[in-house]
């Protein structure tokens, strides 16, 4: 790739095996490319294709990038925000999608609105712990990429990830249910690599943990909720 040529990816997930993130993986194809920038944020294709509004934010180390990128991007219906906490950015794009299955689990099982809100306060509190393990910063993670995407892929149902989510507490197999969904649900991978991620770190990230004993079909969707809401009491901020 030329190296005059900017370079901004919309990619959301860990690189299967290495758990690496996306800017990761691109620094080994194009080394030291000089314009690169990640692209994220709560915003479903469909909603964007048909011009409803939308914000999203842009990272890259380089914050003049960043900034050059959202003002051309932005638009009346579009309004980029700049940051240069690219692992941040990238981390919500990911997490996300793993809580997002969670909470179509949750639903699924009709477990009501009071469970949703829980799982995603919790979701997003096992989000911050690894963010700022990996270097993120937490205000990107109370920010558009972090919250707002939260918020949207676990209550939209746009969301293929909470589409998911809702098949497997309906007793669906993860390959039939993703076979159904005809689309890529990029949490199903992710929860896997995440919750790898996490042990490693030592990291405590319970609900991401349910999710991928879920998808490696270790626990059937119950169990898995009754272990979390068995696990020993604890401080809020802990």
């Amino acid at each position: 790739m030329r190296r005059d040529v900017p370079l901004v990816w919309l990619c959301k997930g860990l690189e299967t095996g290495s758990q690496k993130l996306p800017h990761a993986v691109l620094a080994e194809a194009w080394p030291a490319h000089p314009a690169a920038a990640v692209l994220s944020g709560p915003s479903f294709a469909h909603e964007v294709a048909s011009g409803l509004p939308a914000a999203l934010t842009v990272a890259s180390l380089d914050a003049d990038f960043a900034r050059r990128v959202a003002r051309e991007l932005h638009d009346a219906k579009m309004r980029l925000y700049a940051s240069n906490d690219v692992i941040g950015v990238e981390l919500g794009g990911a997490v996300k999608n793993v809580i997002a299955i969670a909470a179509g689990i949750s639903d699924g099982l009709g477990f009501g609105y009071n469970a949703r809100a829980a799982l995603l306060t919790r979701g997003l509190a096992e989000l911050t712990r690894l963010g700022l393990k990996l270097g993120g910063r937490p205000e990107t993670f109370m920010g558009l990429s972090g919250m707002g995407d939260l918020i949207l892929t676990c209550t939209g149902d746009l969301s293929r990830n909470r589409q998911l989510g809702l098949r497997l507490a309906a007793g669906e197999s993860l390959e039939g249910a993703l076979r159904e969904l005809g689309h890529v649900a990029e949490g199903a991978t992710t929860a896997l690599e995440v919750a790898r991620l996490a042990r490693e770190l030592g990291i405590d990230m319970p609900i991401t943990e349910a999710v991928a004993q879920i998808l490696s079909q270790e626990t059937p969707p119950r169990e898995a909720v009754a272990a979390l809401l068995a696990r020993d009491l604890k401080d809020e901020s802990a």
